[in-house]
């Protein structure tokens, strides 16, 4: 074989495992993520708790002070 032909057969080799070695990767890490929370976020208007609800809450009373808060949007 003629030494281009060496030196692509390397690179296209060492590209192809860098290639598996970061899908792999990336599997594992996608596999072991933990799972997005379905909750609502709030924001306390008088005490400025930040805190979660439910989904199916709209507005949500606040663990702090009491206060009824509408869900934040972002």
């Amino acid at each position: 074989m003629a030494t281009p032909s060496l030196v692509f057969a390397y690179v296209t080799l060492l590209l192809a495992a860098l290639g598996a070695l970061t899908l792999y990767s990336e599997t594992r890490r996608r596999r072991f993520r933990p799972a997005a929370s379905e909750d609502r976020i709030f924001r306390c208007e008088k005490c400025g708790l930040v805190y979660t609800d439910d989904a199916d809450v709209d507005r949500s009373r606040c663990s702090q002070c009491g206060k009824l808060n509408e869900a934040f949007k972002f």
